[in-house]
């Protein structure tokens, strides 16, 4: 995928869910990870061109893992000319001293939104982008399925207390934004987290990877239906 695709899908979902609104300053969470660095990319690009004018700051949560290097992300900032802020944090450390053999995400997922709340109180930022794509659309709605007995996933655009969360990328299929990545050569950190691949999220990536062998219109229906819920609807053209 180029770069002329990157943005059109980007704008498209933009467009459809009134993601940006004139004057506001997006914060790009950064992982360091192939999803987050083409949202970065993107975002990058379409503030130069975009109708609605937005300024743009880059925010990565470190969780305290040494072997972590961000340098080649920093250089990665200053060609895009967007502003990145490094948050230590001892997030590893208190993940450490509860661990009894079992992945603990959503602790580490409520540590990080904390601490990127506080980075963006900081930095002054309204908007937070997260670089959920297509596939983590359709795996988040079958995990709330098969798990919790509901169909549902996160909305393109959540409004919390003090900022709003948009998610640009969700248009655009995994396999583009891996495309991207070595096309464009993206300097992704390699996540340390021993439970990374080892998860109900990669189980089911594994299931629909499965799945998709058999009927290749399996991901574009699934993701139509989620579209389709009430949360989806109502955030569709700003009219939530």
């Amino acid at each position: 995928m180029d770069i002329q695709k990157l943005y059109s899908y980007v704008r498209r979902a933009i467009s459809d869910y009134d993601m940006i609104k004139e004057g506001d300053n997006v914060a790009v969470g950064i992982s360091g990870g192939k999803d987050s660095l083409t949202l970065l990319y993107a975002l990058a690009g379409l503030r130069n061109f975009y109708p609605k004018h937005f300024s743009l700051q880059a925010v990565t949560v470190s969780l305290g893992y040494k072997e972590m290097n961000f340098e080649e992300i920093y250089e990665l900032c200053a060609k895009l000319n967007v502003p990145y802020t490094v948050i230590d944090t001892k997030i590893y450390d208190i993940l450490n001293a509860h661990d009894n053999g079992k992945p603990f995400c959503s602790l580490c997922a409520r540590l990080r939104r904390g601490a990127l709340k506080n980075a963006m109180t900081e930095l002054g930022c309204n908007r937070l982008a997260y670089a959920h794509h297509m596939d983590d659309v359709i795996e988040t709605a079958l995990l709330s399925l098969l798990y919790e007995g509901q169909f549902y996933c996160f909305p393109p655009v959540t409004h919390q207390d003090l900022f709003t969360v948009i998610r640009p990328m969700i248009y655009l299929p995994e396999s583009m934004v891996k495309g991207f990545a070595n096309k464009y050569s993206l300097p992704v950190v390699s996540n340390p987290c021993p439970y990374d691949n080892n998860s109900r999220r990669s189980d089911m990536k594994e299931m629909i990877t499965n799945l998709h062998k058999t009927n290749t219109n399996y991901k574009k229906n699934i993701f139509h239906a989620v579209t389709l819920t009430e949360e989806w609807a109502a955030c569709r053209y700003g009219n939530l």
